[in-house]
């Protein structure tokens, strides 16, 4: 239970900085949605291009977040030295990016349907390789359990990137009467990047750099089905926005694809719990690798995990009607996604629990067999529904996408490393879930999902965390018998 209470810590810390993070983040959703209109296909623009940046990144880190994790927590391996060499490596592997399509921007601003603005590619570019190399020293503190430096820096980030839209975006345009042009959200996301990656001025010196071939060798070994995993898994998330332009047959692609990105963002509550959840949980499963006890606990913590993002997505559902004013009204006729798209990250959530079986053990090819599959089905619902249904079908092949992976890394799992997750208790939980949302959506009253909900918070609490087990406030409550 202390292993659980530790894990429960970290993730408060992480999940406050990636709450209040992606809360200061989404004033940049209604900002954008006010002065871009969705006719102009503006927010459409900006939903492509990070499309394209999140699986940039992928491809950049090669998986070396995990295996660093892995390596620094190998008998045998010197931390330091994996550190540095991993850090060498991706440094390396960003530069060459840049170089490339430094070197070859035109044609690639064409393949994109960016050629009147290579300069959104290039920025873009730029900023993806410097996230990249971020992403090693932000794994260092997150080794070390320095989550407090973390999460500053990832809020300080989001404060500065916030106040330069706000000036370019309201107060720019206000004395100058012009309206300013949407590339100036690359700018502004390149300059609060760069000036993150000083931040690390302690994590990146005061030592001697080592490359060890060797050692990278065996990490590149134990990473590269990370990759292919790792590229089908985002893969999972954006290609529908990377290749909606493409297969979407009206002409106003950028204005549908804007709405649909506008409305998901609503849904991104989601996200901001597994990213709390993978921040805190990673280093935490390798860490407890050796322990007897270790699957118990992994098989409790799917459980909570469950219970919470049914919460998160009753609250989401119940308040819509509140939350549809993150974004502007000519971006409403969205909304009907977004309990499509908070299926679809539950799914992905329980699927990136399920998915420690093969890195544990070392069989994370089977990661990307797993990923790969819900990655094909996916494409293909896009290419063979979005022409006909826009974009619904991006959501329901999400949600087909996830759900493929989630259940063949669950049956596959029991046989290499079985853990015997409490099904029952879970199922009976998606059943109350399920009957939770289909009373919101017939009633619709936010009276009612208020009831609805507190009655769900009231049966987890009588059921499975009495209130005296809670940390901090347990304690008044024992105190009381």
């Amino acid at each position: 239970m202390s292993n659980l209470k530790s894990l429960a810590k970290d993730t408060a810390i992480y999940g406050l900085s990636s709450i209040i993070g992606r809360f200061l983040n989404y004033l940049l959703v209604p900002l954008y949605t006010a002065k871009l209109s969705a006719e102009s296909g503006g927010y459409g623009v900006i939903t492509n291009m990070y499309a394209y940046v999140a699986l940039l990144l992928i491809l950049l880190t090669y998986g070396m977040e995990t295996t660093f994790f892995r390596f620094s927590n190998k008998e045998g391996e010197d931390p330091q030295r994996v550190y540095t060499t991993t850090l060498i490596s991706i440094a390396s592997t960003s530069l060459l990016f840049v170089l490339v399509v430094l070197l070859f921007i035109s044609p690639i601003s064409s393949a994109l349907g960016y050629a009147d603005h290579p300069s959104y590619v290039w920025v873009m570019a730029v900023t993806v390789a410097l996230d990249a190399f971020q992403c090693i020293p932000f794994s260092w503190l997150r080794q070390n359990k320095r989550p407090i430096k973390f999460a500053a820096l990832k809020l300080l980030f989001i404060v500065m990137n916030i106040a330069l839209n706000l000036l370019f975006f309201v107060v720019i345009p206000h004395f100058t009467g012009k309206a300013t042009d949407v590339g100036y959200a690359f700018y502004i996301n390149l300059a609060c990047t760069a000036s993150i990656t000083f931040c690390f001025w302690r994590e990146l010196t005061g030592f001697k750099y080592v490359f060890d071939k060797a050692l990278l060798k065996r990490m590149l070994s134990y990473s590269w089905p990370i990759l292919i995993l790792g590229i089908a898994g985002i893969l999972n998330q954006t290609a529908d926005k990377i290749l909606f332009p493409y297969v979407y047959e009206g002409e106003n692609a950028h204005e549908q694809l804007g709405i649909y990105g506008a409305a998901s963002k609503i849904a991104m509550i989601m996200a901001m719990i597994l990213q709390a959840f993978r921040y805190a949980y990673e280093p935490f499963v390798f860490g407890k690798s050796k322990d007897k006890d270790n699957r118990e606990t992994y098989a409790k913590a799917m459980k909570y995990f469950i219970i919470f993002t049914l919460l998160a997505f009753l609250m989401v559902v119940g308040y819509i009607d509140l939350l549809k004013y993150i974004i502007a009204p000519d971006y409403w006729s969205g909304l009907k996604v977004v309990p499509i798209v908070m299926v679809a990250e539950i799914m992905m959530g329980i699927y990136f629990n399920l998915s420690f079986w093969y890195k544990l053990t070392d069989r994370t090819i089977w990661g990307a067999w797993f990923s790969g599959a819900g990655c094909l089905i996916l494409i293909l619902g896009n290419v063979i529904f979005v022409p006909q249904y826009g974009f619904m079908a991006c959501a329901w092949s999400g949600v087909a996408g996830y759900g493929t992976a989630m259940l063949l890394s669950y049956f596959v799992g029991q046989r290499y490393y079985p853990i015997r997750y409490p099904l029952g208790d879970i199922a009976w939980y998606l059943v109350l879930a399920a009957i939770s949302y289909h009373f919101m959506e017939k009633y619709d009253s936010l009276l009612l999902n208020t009831v609805v909900i507190a009655f769900f918070v009231s049966y987890v609490l009588h059921r499975d965390l009495p209130p005296s087990s809670l940390p901090v406030i347990g304690k008044y409550f024992r105190g009381k018998k």
